[in-house]
């Protein structure tokens, strides 16, 4: 089971999706296979671990997603409190439902969030539109993260 990898690794080329998990929502964003544009998609209200578990495996297969990044709320110090802890633990169980739901591994990596939130109220202040919730628009300012990290790693 593939939790975590180094972001200069490299990754299999396609879509992928960024998860804000949070203890009532799940924002959801996803970027294009050449992965140039992202979008929110959708905000889960999370109701109980399967009924989760089985609505992000949909997410995963109707977009054809070849990695998950998590979103992981550090804090503003850097280190891992006992939220970062509670998502890693969430993300072990769901990468192993996923497994067992699709029959085969999506890769799963964490990115700090810090701020995401913060940087959603300002994308939908400037006209973004909130239609997918403010949690999906901070998914994809944590995968617009991730990507800008790993263009200019290359």
């Amino acid at each position: 089971m593939t939790l975590h990898f180094h972001p200069k690794s490299s990754e299999p080329p396609g879509k992928i999706i960024a998860l804000d998990v949070g203890d009532a929502r799940i924002g959801v964003a996803a970027c294009d296979p050449l992965r140039l544009t992202v979008r929110p998609l959708r905000t889960l209200r999370r109701r109980n671990r399967r009924t989760d578990f089985d609505a992000l495996a949909q997410v995963i297969v109707e977009e054809e997603a070849v990695l998950i990044v998590c979103g992981l709320p550090y804090n503003m110090d850097g280190s891992e409190g006992p939220q970062a802890r509670k998502i890693r633990n969430w993300a072990a169980r769901f990468t192993r439902a996923l497994r067992n739901i699709r029959g085969r591994e999506v890769p799963l990596v964490f990115w700090d969030e810090r701020l995401s939130s913060f940087a959603a109220d300002e994308w939908i202040a400037e006209g973004g539109s909130p239609a997918a919730g403010q949690d999906a628009v901070a998914a994809a300012v944590i995968l617009r993260s991730y990507l800008d990290e790993q263009r200019s790693c290359r």
